[in-house]
């Protein structure tokens, strides 16, 4: 039931139209010029405005339909309960002077099929600073126009439990790496399903690009929004996340070793370290993530299986280079899983990615390519059905919101858009970690019409 209070028309229907056009208009900007996630920051141009320019950060405190808003993630559909831990890694390998400890430090959680869970709360979306953080980002720098704390992260409850045992069982292991600039925790609604199925999920901070709550409140913002970055940045950037995922993964090993591997000497809930399957490991991750993900692969046989979500694999996604992994391929599964309007690989067809095409040709694993039709990159993450979910619980049901949703994240409806990427990513892992053939993987399928087969 929306909180929605009744306010006169007169008070405030100007503002409230005009605040979500100025969104409106800065998500057409960003999607014009931005090739990664969250990069463009776009003037945001109302035509209907006075003057045609609506002001920068509108703030409608008279609008008693503005609120902060909880969001409601979609249920997972595995039938395991869930359980989350957060673990702080310190690579001792890696100077970082910018860190107390002088080296890099990581943020990941573990997100695991759980056992008995008695009375333990339930997680939170996002800690109270990166909430913040990302609540800024939002409503300021990327130019939605919205008041600043519309979206409220750290009030908005998961599915899993905090630091419950672990099912009593090994399950694969899959880590996750987030779009350039974004937080670990906007794809939980992929990683809670992933983990009701049976799987320990590892999702990924990148320090100095994403934002990283420590423990004991200690926060390191992302990097500061900018002009997009240029190839070396994001050759710098993919070889950085590289290296996490791989210490990652050496944690992974001490842990299942039975060693304690967080920096404040945390202990793992109960099972959990014993439930690691290492000889079963997958990778996935959007847009810069993605990139990543082929690229620890080249690099890491320990990983099994992978799986792009809409991330170019070269270092500007018009101009090159190749990545090395789109010129020589993998020898193990990987599956290219784009939007609808974005990583073709037929020169004839619109935003052709010529490091896709070159991949498809290299690559000698497993491969497949899928189409997520009427959808853009953002889809891929929760902010399909958080901005949906925003828009109509401060808005209603104005006709303009299609409008705004279409521009950030395509016409697809978003619950649609969430249960097939998940079938199709959970069966991926599924065939090729835990060798369950997958009947929807073998081509179109009358159930997701949306889903299309890139030969």
């Amino acid at each position: 039931m929306s909180n929605r209070r009744p306010s006169s028309p007169s008070s405030h229907v100007f503002t409230r139209r005009h605040v979500l056009g100025a969104g409106l208009s800065a998500a057409l900007a960003a999607g014009a010029a931005a090739a990664w996630p969250g990069l463009a920051q776009a003037a945001a141009i109302d035509p209907d405005a006075p003057g045609g320019v609506a002001p920068d950060r509108i703030r409608a405190q008279g609008d008693p339909d503005f609120h902060p808003v909880k969001f409601r993630l979609p249920a997972p559909t595995g039938r395991k309960a869930l359980g989350t831990t957060a673990v702080h890694l310190i690579d001792r390998s890696r100077p970082d002077p910018a860190m107390p400890s002088g080296q890099r430090e990581l943020m990941i959680s573990l997100w695991y099929p759980a056992g008995m869970f008695g009375s333990a709360p339930f997680a939170k979306y996002m800690p109270p600073r990166t909430a913040v953080e990302v609540d800024d980002a939002w409503t300021g720098e990327y130019g939605l126009a919205l008041p600043s704390g519309s979206f409220d992260f750290a009030g908005t409850v998961t599915h899993a439990r905090i630091d419950v045992p672990a099912q009593p069982m090994r399950h694969p292991v899959v880590l996750f790496s987030p779009g350039f600039q974004y937080s670990r925790f906007v794809n939980t609604a992929q990683v809670e399903d992933l983990a009701s199925r049976g799987y320990v999920v590892v999702t990924i901070d990148h320090s100095h690009e994403t934002p990283v709550e420590f423990p004991g409140g200690r926060f390191l913002p992302g990097a500061p929004e900018s002009e997009p970055p240029g190839p070396d940045q994001i050759r710098a950037a993919v070889e950085t996340r590289t290296a996490d995922a791989r210490f990652v993964l050496d944690q992974l090993e001490r842990m299942a070793g039975g060693r304690k591997v967080d920096a404040e000497g945390k202990d793992l809930p109960k099972d959990l370290a014993d439930g690691l399957d290492l000889r079963k490991v997958g990778m996935f991750g959007i847009g810069l993530g993605g990139y990543a993900t082929a690229n620890t692969m080249l690099e890491d046989e320990r990983i099994a299986a992978g799986i792009d979500l809409d991330g170019t694999l070269q270092d500007d996604r018009k101009k090159g280079p190749l990545g090395d992994v789109a010129k020589s391929g993998l020898d193990r599964p990987f599956l290219l899983f784009g939007s609808g309007e974005t990583q073709r690989t037929d020169p004839a067809e619109d935003n052709y990615d010529a490091s896709w095409a070159s991949f498809w040709k290299t690559q000698h694993g497993g491969k497949l390519n899928l189409a997520l039709a009427n959808t853009k990159q953002k889809a891929f993450t929760d902010y399909q059905f958080i901005f949906s979910q925003l828009f109509h619980d401060i808005y209603g049901e104005d006709p303009i919101i299609t409008s705004v949703m279409k521009a950030l994240v395509g016409s697809a409806k978003p619950a649609r858009s969430v249960l097939a990427q998940r079938e199709y990513i959970a069966a991926f892992f599924d065939q090729t970690l835990r060798r369950r053939p997958a009947l929807l993987l073998r081509g179109d399928s009358p159930k997701f019409p949306e889903i299309r087969f890139v030969r």
